[in-house]
């Protein structure tokens, strides 16, 4: 007689693995913060200043976009093309989606500050999708728009009022990853009409297989444990890989040599609390010794992606100021750019 399904991973109340390789990503931790995951229906009307719109890029794979825009007379008159951001998701490789409400709150008040278009990436998960393949959909988003820059794919919202020549990457966590994975392999092609003008990984997934300081002996936070640490990577690289793997440490040596790559200048976010803080700042003095422009923006007494966190923004002064700073450099950033 059976029993039922077993599970055999679990990851702090958001991701089940059971014995027939199913999956079950619902929400089952902390009741006060489910919200955060609640998806977000798309609106083409502007709400509180914002518009988005969900797009198929890929027909045959189903795999989609969501597009934000931020409302303002010049941009609806069309005088004005504005900044595109092409954002990736965190997650661990695992989990979360863009259409979630913890990035929908976050994005939505990025592009209406910066005055900016963001196309966010709704990429495929692991385990049942391991590294490379949210790599893959990152790059294939990229080449997406530069479709559409060329005229060979048709997007109205972002001929309207994307400039294809100020394209910027950004990334949260693991997205952080998918950033440096995404510029690395743009920059050995000839975008043409999309030009990449800068990376922004945000708190990105950064880390060694031999733990580093800031790993073993920080206080863990809501947004990323220890355990979810070395469960999501055991789920989202190749089986058999360490986290020595090249995405997610382009520092190390089996990594393509960074002053090899052709990469933008970069805006790397760290916290101060984080636990993969160190190996953060590792990947900033790595690129930097590349000869590589790098500028790191340090948030001190913050944690892993608080930012995203509606909760501590909400509740929290300094979360709120930490928050607001990092709104900031990152418009300072763009408009160099």
């Amino acid at each position: 007689m059976s029993l039922g399904k077993r599970i055999v991973t679990e990851v702090s109340g958001c991701l089940r693995v059971f014995d027939d390789g199913t999956v079950d990503r619902t929400w089952t931790g902390p009741p006060e913060m489910e919200f955060m995951t609640k998806s977000v229906p798309p609106h083409e009307e502007f709400i509180d200043g914002v518009a988005t719109r969900d797009v198929v890029i890929d027909s045959t794979s189903g795999r989609m976009v969501r597009i934000y825009i931020p409302q303002n007379e010049e941009n609806i008159a069309g005088k004005d093309k504005l900044p595109l951001l092409l954002h990736f998701h965190g997650g661990g490789f695992c989990f979360s989606r863009p259409q979630w409400y913890l990035y929908y709150n976050f994005y939505a008040r990025l592009v209406l500050s910066a005055r900016a278009v963001c196309v966010s990436v709704d990429l495929r998960l692991a385990p049942e999708h391991r590294v490379p393949a949210a790599c893959d959909d990152a790059y294939s988003a990229f080449l997406w728009l530069d479709a559409v820059a060329r005229g060979e794919l048709s997007e109205p919202w972002l001929e309207t009022y994307a400039d294809f020549g100020r394209v910027f990457l950004v990334g949260d966590s693991t997205g952080g990853n998918l950033v440096h994975e995404t510029a690395s392999r743009a920059g050995e092609i000839d975008a043409g009409a999309l030009k990449l003008v800068g990376g922004i990984p945000l708190h990105p997934g950064f880390i060694r297989e031999e733990p580093s300081r800031s790993l073993l002996e920080l206080p863990e936070s809501p947004m990323l444990t220890r355990d979810m640490v070395t469960k999501l990577m055991d789920l989202g690289l190749p089986e058999g890989c360490t986290k020595d793997h090249p995405v997610t440490c382009p520092m190390g040596p089996s990594a393509p040599p960074l002053s090899l790559l052709k990469l933008p200048p970069m805006l790397v976010v760290v916290a101060e609390k984080d636990l993969l803080r160190d190996t953060e700042l590792e990947y900033c003095e790595a690129m930097k010794k590349a000869g590589k422009e790098v500028e790191v923006l340090l948030e001190e007494g913050m944690s892993h992606c608080y930012y995203l966190n509606k909760i501590a923004v909400d509740v929290e002064p300094e979360a709120a100021a930490s928050a607001d700073r990092l709104i900031a450099a990152i418009i300072n950033f763009i408009n160099r750019g």
